[in-house]
């Protein structure tokens, strides 16, 4: 967290990635911004037709070409601890580097990444940094197109509110991706991955006049929204960036539209719909400076919105379930636990640890997903469902004899609030190591005839883009900051989630995780009179 201020040139307050110099999140006086993760692509891989008897060499235009080879050799230390020098040839083509995997003697493939020599970001958070409006922001990322893999959400003074996929996206247009993905294994894996033909000069990424370099979309061929009342975005396409207002038209390899929202984004645009409607129980219908953070920390968790009832009314109906092992779990005070569980993913809360580890297991949605009805469906979980009954039995059993896995979300001794995203939380927060009920067989259950029922999960358009292995520890919400643009100045309120120091040490170690675990906040200090009025202010003067 940190403000970097240049009398007279920048102002800009927010959170910094570790080890890169500029504001990447944050505010001015005039304009707030956030970035989400776009699910646009950063590559395609190219087929690779080799030249037959030469493995090294391939097709493009009917005409042959070698490919580059380099050759390093680097320090590795083996199995015991011993140090060994080890050297590799790499190969390389028109496209990019040549994978290893998949090499045959007809057959390569080559990768091409739209940010290997993009080196503008740096220089775009720093121009939206000096930004003051909309169209100073807009103006940056125009400038220098560098943003490697997000989307911006902003809103300036003026009361406007502004979503763009402004980040660097391959040129390839719809047409161009039916015309050349042209092979059993790219159609295979389309869109999840595009696999282009490399034989041809012509499937290579195309370009637009408006771009800094051949190869991407420029600025006016982005999916973007302009609008008085809101825009949002939870990590998923653009689609339903306001959804009186859908962004559509614009080529796949941008994201999806028309499929299963996240369980997040929906909740997401309830929160806002509800505020603005006044129906949320926090007053009168519009966002102030409280009221955005309270919804930002009520800790709701929609998929209890969606089917604890119907859940409830299962186990009340049925006492006792059996597992998948054939035991027979009193489910009686568990059901208890949910019906009293306010539905909310607070710190602590047994009926939130109850229905997670519950709902991991694949269970049947009671209306499906209907796509005219993108921000209600699916909804309702089916009680009658055998595979419904058995996780919560599963549940209960592994509650009842895991204390490990009973056990609250928990880092350096604090208790912490949220769930993860695909069971519905707006405030993610997810262990590295989730609780997995027993499994089962999969397939279809004895006389289970027609239609495969509607699976409760993650789409699979939000699916593939979450790593199957997550790094150690706890991750999730890292920095959160509610702003309100004012006359006088920006009133802003912030948590760092991690809190600042990585130094076990330091009293900067877990101060902010103890704040976010009561929903606390930090009261940032922006203008030189706040800053100078704070009785803790130290100030080290740096001389060359």
């Amino acid at each position: 967290q940190v403000q970097l201020s240049i009398p007279r040139v920048l102002d800009v307050a927010g959170a910094s990635i570790s080890g890169t110099p500029v504001v990447e999140i944050g505010h001015t006086h005039g304009v707030a911004w956030t970035h989400t993760t776009s699910t646009a692509r950063r590559y395609t891989l190219f087929q690779l037709d080799l030249v037959p008897g030469r493995p090294t060499s391939y097709l493009v235009d009917g005409r042959a070409e070698p490919m580059t080879r380099r050759t390093l050799t680097v320090t590795a230390r083996r199995a015991g601890g011993k140090l060994s020098r080890v050297t590799r040839t790499l190969y390389g083509s028109r496209y990019g580097p040549v994978l290893a995997t998949g090499w045959t003697t007809t057959t390569a493939f080559a990768i091409r990444d739209v940010n290997a020599d993009n080196l503008r970001s740096m220089n775009e958070w720093l121009a939206m940094g000096k930004s003051q409006n909309l169209a100073q922001l807009r103006a940056a990322q125009d400038t220098y197109q560098g943003n490697p893999f997000t989307n911006t959400i902003a809103t300036d003074a003026g009361g406007r509110a502004y979503f763009a996929d402004a980040s660097v996206v391959p040129h390839v247009t719809d047409a161009q991706a039916a015309r050349c993905i042209n092979s059993a294994e790219g159609k295979a894996r389309y869109p999840d991955t595009f696999v282009l033909d490399g034989s041809t000069s012509a499937c290579n990424w195309g370009s637009d006049p408006g771009a800094v370099r051949r190869g991407i979309f420029a600025p006016n061929h982005l999916p973007r929204l302009i609008r008085t009342d809101y825009v949002a975005n939870s990590n998923q396409s653009p689609w339903l960036t306001n959804p009186a207002a859908p962004i559509t038209g614009h080529p796949a390899i941008f994201g999806d539209t028309g499929t299963e929202r996240e369980l997040r984004t929906r909740l997401g645009l309830d929160m806002i719909a509800r505020r603005l409607a006044g129906t949320d129980g926090l007053g009168r219908p519009r966002f102030t400076l409280p009221t955005l953070q309270a919804t930002m920390l009520a800790n709701r968790n929609y998929s209890a919105e969606l089917g604890r009832a119907d859940v409830v009314a299962m186990c009340r109906a049925h006492p006792a379930l059996t597992a998948s092992d054939g035991t027979r779990v009193d489910v009686r005070a568990a059901c208890d636990t949910l019906a009293r569980w306010t539905g909310h993913a607070n710190a602590g809360s047994r009926g939130e640890a109850l229905w997670e580890t519950f709902f991991q297991a694949p269970l049947t949605w009671l209306v499906p997903f209907d796509p005219a009805h993108p921000l209600t469906t699916p909804r309702g979980i089916n009680g009658n469902d055998p595979d419904v009954q058995r996780a919560l039995a599963d549940a209960v059993r592994l509650l009842r004899s895991n204390r490990t896995a009973a056990r609250a979300r928990r880092w350096a001794g604090i208790t912490l609030p949220g769930c993860p995203a695909e069971k519905g939380c707006f405030n993610v927060i997810e262990a590295s190591e989730p609780i997995t009920p027993p499994p089962r067989k999969p397939g279809r259950r004895q006389g289970q005839t027609g239609p495969q029922p509607s699976r409760i999960g993650t789409p699979a358009s939000a699916r593939r883009q979450r790593p199957s292995r997550k790094p150690p520890g706890i991750f999730g919400s890292s920095f959160i900051m509610a702003v309100e643009l004012t006359s006088q100045g920006p009133r802003a309120r912030t948590i760092l989630t991690h809190s600042q120091s990585a130094n076990p040490a330091s009293p900067h170690y877990r101060d902010q995780t103890v704040l976010f675990a009561s929903r606390h906040w930090v009261t940032e200090r922006f203008t030189e009179a706040e800053i100078n009025a704070d009785p803790h202010l130290q100030t080290t003067t740096l001389h060359d």
